[in-house]
């Protein structure tokens, strides 16, 4: 079920929020954990087994954990095991069974059946979540959980079940029995979904018209002009397409009283690719860097170390995006760049003014997106060559043009604007403007206004649409 459906937003949700309130508060959790399965189970019965199953046994290795202190290592270790054994199989295992026979040659009889596996959605986020409470029990950052639907609700919570942000368990266990709800909040939880709603709906999803026609034609149908059209809606689709369902995440999760942690810094206005990963999908790379990179030794054992701890990282990055190449050599360029500014780059960067700092960073991100965004290795190549003028073609892109409506224009400004911190110099604007004593009565109204105008609109669009899905539900 997305967000961004009519029904979870006229249907879900409404009955979800209702009688969550009407229920006393001893009972919210239980309710909350069984609509967080009922919302998951939407998308096939099979896939709630699955996470059911994976709750039950980081239930129990949680407790083991705790209570054997003598075995606690082989406890973490067998949970981890077993979590990785999970999202091995069902993202990966037709991955690395193509990639063995590729190297052995067996193009025409594999060697190693490819398995038929239907990839379950939110896998790789709750998988990292489940990981991330067995260490912090292990590390003793924070107490078990004796209870298995408060576990069960922290693992399936639907607001960041799907997509994320990816929640560490010492981040929000007081406030699975201890959370705040008030009307303020309510409101700012409103807030935050609308706006996210009208970033995916209103923005990125007339981006994508554009970014998926230019992905989806034949490479020798696309112009130096159209590629380049291509990339730069696909690199503000992306953003906003998954800033706009973190931004719906942490609006639901105040609706229900949980204060979840920021998942995006505007990311473009980052002056090294350093920096970008500090701004871009911050719960996954805060993650890595506790829960992989400080384990490996982080820059603390030599300068190669550190390299080779970077590598490894990013090369896990890659590929907890998708079981493709094409997402490792993404990580891995990331993570070239992040040791080229470690070696003495970044002392340059530091040096330069800022627009050429910053225009460094966001080329080399928009040139790992074709990797991203391409099908395979062969038309990554092919676009590449497009790109810089490598392979001419006479196409005149009559099609492309058609989609170059005033929505798009006005979509991909209104990107560009806000993705560079366009809208917080507005809103900084806005407050200095003195407003008389009926300020405190035009402010509601405002509110009011702006929320029924915004969802009139993204209703509109909604129905009138079948193009709605979310880039990062298939990772």
């Amino acid at each position: 079920m997305l967000f961004s459906s009519l029904v979870f937003l006229y249907v879900f949700l409404p009955i979800v929020l209702l009688l969550y309130y009407l229920i006393n508060k001893a009972g919210r959790n239980y309710f909350l954990f069984l609509a967080s399965l009922i919302f998951f189970a939407w998308g096939g019965v099979s896939y709630s087994s699955l996470l059911i199953i994976s709750i039950l046994f980081n239930y129990i290795i949680g407790r083991a954990i705790d209570y054997s202190t003598k075995y606690s290592k082989w406890w973490l270790s067998l949970g981890i095991l077993l979590n990785l054994s999970f999202l091995g199989t069902y993202k990966y295992a037709g991955f690395f069974s193509e990639s063995i026979n590729s190297v052995l040659g067996w193009a025409q009889e594999p060697l190693i059946p490819i398995p038929e596996i239907i990839l379950p959605i939110g896998i790789s986020f709750y998988t990292f979540q489940a990981i991330s409470y067995l260490v912090d029990v292990y590390r003793k950052e924070t107490v078990v959980q004796k209870n298995i639907a408060n576990l069960g609700l922290y693992i399936s919570l639907f607001p960041q079940l799907i997509a994320g942000p990816i929640v560490r368990y010492h981040d929000i266990s007081n406030q699975i029995n201890h959370r705040v709800h008030s009307s303020d909040k309510f409101s700012e939880g409103i807030m935050r979904f609308i706006l996210g709603l009208a970033k995916k709906v209103l923005i990125a999803n007339n981006l994508a018209i554009v970014a998926d026609h230019v992905f989806n034609s034949p490479i020798e149908e696309i112009s130096t002009i159209g590629a380049w059209l291509g990339i730069v809606a696909y690199t503000f689709q992306i953003y906003y397409d998954f800033a706009g369902y973190s931004d719906m995440a942490i609006g639901l999760a105040k609706m229900f009283g949980f204060d979840l942690l920021e998942n995006f810094n505007f990311p473009y206005i980052s002056k090294s690719i350093q920096e970008f990963w500090r701004r871009w999908h911050i719960s996954l790379s805060s993650w890595f860097r506790d829960y992989l990179y400080f384990p490996l030794g982080g820059n603390r054992i030599g300068i190669k170390r550190t390299y080779v701890n970077l590598f490894i990282v990013f090369f896990v990055t890659g590929l907890w995006h998708g079981s493709s190449w094409n997402f490792v050599v993404w990580g891995l360029m990331h993570g070239f760049f992040i040791i080229v500014e470690r070696i003495g780059f970044k002392n340059i960067l530091n040096k330069v003014p800022g627009i050429l700092s910053g225009s460094y960073t966001l080329f080399i991100a928009m040139m790992a997106w074709v990797l991203f965004r391409a099908d395979n290795f062969e038309f990554a190549q092919g676009f590449y060559k497009i790109l810089f003028g490598f392979a001419l073609t006479n196409q005149q892109d009559i099609e492309l043009a058609l989609l170059i409506n005033r929505e798009f224009i006005y979509s991909l400004a209104i990107a560009i604007f806000g993705a560079f911190g366009g809208f917080i110099f507005l809103k900084k604007g806005i407050k200095q403007l003195k407003i008389p004593f009926l300020g405190s009565v035009i402010k509601p109204i405002a509110f009011s206004i702006f929320v029924l105008g915004v969802m009139l609109l993204v209703t509109t669009y909604l129905a009138n649409s079948t193009y709605n899905p979310f880039i990062y539900f298939r990772f």
